[in-house]
């Protein structure tokens, strides 16, 4: 990966180290040999597992144990985790073998989530726990928010799509109508419009999918309530 790839990633993740070798092992595949991301990725999963159960044990009071355990189960599974590093394009800075590179390897979800849970590692080694925690609460925002006590939440643009599709309506359009901020902190604002609402629903984040997420969980309240 090239100095300018490298920055490019930094700048979606939010991150910035002061051990950029750090950065690097954590983008390292075992394939490329015994200097790899596998410790980091340990250590990623162990604080992951923490922050989010602590984020969902503050946002839900009530919550019983064993909801408190599906919801944490769901957002630290590997195809989240995944999905996360699609959003941040995190597979074409990976470092693999070329057996890994020839078959595919950025592509495929173990690799990308063990990656994901690296960097949570490499950041906490380099910056300490505050830090770690804040990368992975700004990543995870508009899932954390979006969720419900239901034993098998949907992803909103999706609960969206089949409530509009029962009631034979047209899918959601979803569109960015602004980007502020630094490049290493961009806000992506997205409208969401669907002719069940005479006004469109708004939202912000920090990528384009996570403000259409949070933009089709406001149609959905209003759509509901």
């Amino acid at each position: 990966m090239n100095d300018i790839s490298k920055q490019r990633l930094l700048t979606r993740l939010g991150c910035s180290f002061n051990d950029q070798s750090l950065f690097d092992l954590a983008l390292t595949h075992r394939s490329c040999g015994a200097k790899n991301n596998e410790r980091l990725e340990f250590l990623g999963d162990s604080i992951l597992g923490f922050v989010i159960g602590e984020a969902l044990y503050q946002k839900f009071p009530d919550a019983k144990e064993g909801q408190l355990s599906r919801l944490r189960s769901q957002l630290v599974k590997g195809e989240t985790l995944a999905e996360i590093a699609r959003e941040f394009e995190l597979g074409d800075c990976l470092n693999l073998g070329e057996g890994e590179m020839k078959s595919g390897g950025f592509r495929r979800a173990s690799i990308l989530a063990d990656a994901v849970e690296a960097i949570i590692g490499a950041v906490y080694m380099d910056q300490g726990m505050e830090a770690a925690k804040g990368r992975i609460l700004n990543w995870y925002q508009p899932r954390l928010e979006g969720l419900v006590l239901a034993d098998n939440p949907k992803d909103p643009k999706t609960e969206l799509q089949e409530f509009l599709q029962a009631r034979r309506a047209p899918l959601p359009e979803y569109d960015v109508i602004s980007v502020a901020g630094d490049a290493h902190a961009q806000q992506f604002t997205v409208v969401c419009r669907t002719s069940l609402l005479k006004e469109p629903t708004q939202a912000q984040a920090s990528s384009r999918r996570a403000a259409e997420k949070l933009a089709a969980a406001a149609a959905l309240k209003a759509l509901q309530g």
